[in-house]
């Protein structure tokens, strides 16, 4: 299966602190309407580390039935424990996911053998495609481009979501790898860079608020008209900066809540954004036209 285009990278509603499923099902419909590409659900956005098992594969199975193979389903299933990653794997599969993004284990900080062999084992677990994650920002640790390219040699691993923030590890990897092996842009301010350099798409979290616009970048690249993309992706400049204002995903959440589709509901420890940073991302957004 190639995987290509705009992928959201979907926040997990609350209300109650319960996941309020009927808030997500109109987030599914939504998005799908507006032409996202693909889904990616229980990710980092999607507050994964804050499901606990049954919410983390309920929410999954959800979405899957929800978007009934519209459009794919990416379930996140990493973990640091090598076996609790390979069980999430396993329910991804078993509930119908189309694909599974795995993190690189995070907090134990494993050498590049550690991580290959970690990858390797859910590999060797599931029949699904596997998406790498990296990014070092929130695990302390950076998949290398060599190991990735070790990794790429695995049958049903089949791309990374590419969040260093490294240009060159980024070239690196897309050079040292078949052109079966696709790389996502995991940060928006690069997508366009990163298409530019063979990227096959992009696992966006302003495409959480802003789906279709994420959508005609890619669609705008993908058919050679480079200026309608260039003016997307500065017409989403500003939206991108803010959504990182505080970190991910209280402003997408906040955003999502002023745009009256999910209520404004995190779980510790993430709380509420700054009162500041609520006046500049509701700015950014009336200038684009979303609220």
């Amino acid at each position: 299966m190639l995987l290509q285009g705009s992928f959201t990278v979907l926040v997990t509603p609350f209300y109650n602190k319960k996941v309020d499923y009927e808030a997500l099902k109109n987030l599914v419909d939504w998005q799908i309407s507006q032409g996202t590409h693909g889904l990616v659900v229980c990710g980092t956005t999607g507050e994964a580390s804050s499901l606990n098992l049954a919410e983390h594969i309920d929410t999954i199975e959800f979405v899957v039935a929800t978007t009934g193979k519209r459009i794919p389903v990416i379930a996140g299933t990493g973990s640091n424990c090598t076996e609790e990653a390979i069980a999430l794997t396993q329910e991804a599969e078993r509930v119908g996911a189309d694909a599974v993004l795995v993190v690189t284990p995070y907090y134990v900080r494993p050498p590049q053998e550690g991580m290959f062999l970690h990858f390797k084992a859910i590999a060797e677990s599931t029949s699904l495609p596997i998406i790498l994650y990296n990014v070092p920002t929130r695990t302390e640790v950076n998949l290398e481009p060599k190991t990735v390219a070790r990794l790429a040699k695995i049958e049903n691993i089949v791309g990374i979501k590419e969040c260093s923030g490294s240009i060159g590890q980024i070239n690196d990897i897309i050079r040292s790898c078949d052109e079966d092996f696709s790389l996502y842009s995991g940060n928006d301010a690069e997508n366009l860079p990163i298409l530019k350099l063979g990227g096959k798409g992009m696992l966006s979290v302003t495409a959480n608020i802003a789906p279709r616009d994420c959508a005609l970048l890619f669609e705008s690249f993908s058919n050679a008209d480079y200026d309608m993309a260039h003016k997307i992706e500065v017409s989403l400049k500003e939206l991108n900066r803010c959504l990182f204002l505080e970190t991910n995903p209280i402003m997408p959440k906040y955003a999502l809540a002023l745009m009256e589709k999910i209520k404004e509901e995190y779980r510790l420890p993430l709380s509420l954004a700054s009162e500041e940073n609520k006046i500049i991302l509701a700015k950014a957004m009336k200038e684009f036209g979303l609220i």
